[in-house]
């Protein structure tokens, strides 16, 4: 597949087979992704790939902290809540999920079922967690860099059949990923990526997320 009609082809996978994906696959997959652009060089990443009991605990854990309320910590700070044109574009793509699902807006359980799934790592059979060394901080730069990685993961998975989604939400308890997970200390966590085979049942597969018009961000100087 040509590049251009790859990455418009990717789309964010919620839904998962349980069906095992082979070492050698996502070994495959790590070797394209390393040569993704880094800044000067440094490669500051480390991925911690999780599958099996170790993934389940992870769930476990992250499902039972927010169910009592359990504050989310991440290792970085970050903006937690959107507004103005970003907090639309989260709402659309939510509405879009929303509609193909059948969740009504007041149907109050099966969105509280929704956000959990993220939690769960939507139940995907592998986990990819995301991290950089903590002297690296303050780490813009090095988080760039893992975002470039993470951008390199999901095509290379999607060009092998496999499905992807960036997942913010699995990490929210990062002391419950870094335990069950065995992350040293000396190590933040940035995001992990969900990846399995897609279940082509799952009707919230179909979505696919839109994009803005070049001319609402794109400026050209000197041309």
């Amino acid at each position: 597949m040509e590049f251009s009609e790859l990455i418009k082809a990717r789309k964010s996978v919620r839904g998962y087979q349980q069906k095992p994906v082979p070492r050698e696959v996502i070994e495959d997959i790590l070797a394209v992704a390393k040569w993704s652009p880094s800044s000067m060089n440094t490669q500051p990443w480390y991925v911690h790939v999780v599958t099996g009991e170790p993934l389940e605990r992870i769930r476990r854990g992250n499902t039972d902290n927010m169910v009592k309320g359990v504050p989310p910590k991440r290792d970085f700070p970050m903006k937690e809540s959107y507004e103005g044109i970003h907090r639309k574009r989260q709402v659309d793509i939510a509405i879009q999920l929303f509609d193909v699902m059948g969740i009504a807006r007041d149907d109050k359980e099966r969105r509280t079922d929704w956000v959990m799934r993220g939690f769960r790592q939507f139940d995907a059979p592998v986990s990819l967690v995301l991290t950089y060394d903590k002297y690296l901080e303050p780490a813009a730069i090095s988080q760039f860099d893992l975002g470039a990685l993470s951008h390199a993961i999901v095509l290379a998975a999607w060009e092998r059949g496999l499905g992807t989604v960036i997942n913010g939400q699995g990490i929210m308890q990062s002391a419950v990923v870094r335990e069950h997970a065995g992350i040293p200390d000396d190590q933040n966590i940035m995001i992990c990526i969900a990846l399995g085979y897609p279940d082509e049942d799952f009707v919230a597969n179909t979505v696919k997320s839109v994009r803005e018009d070049e001319a609402n961000f794109v400026r050209y100087v000197g041309f």
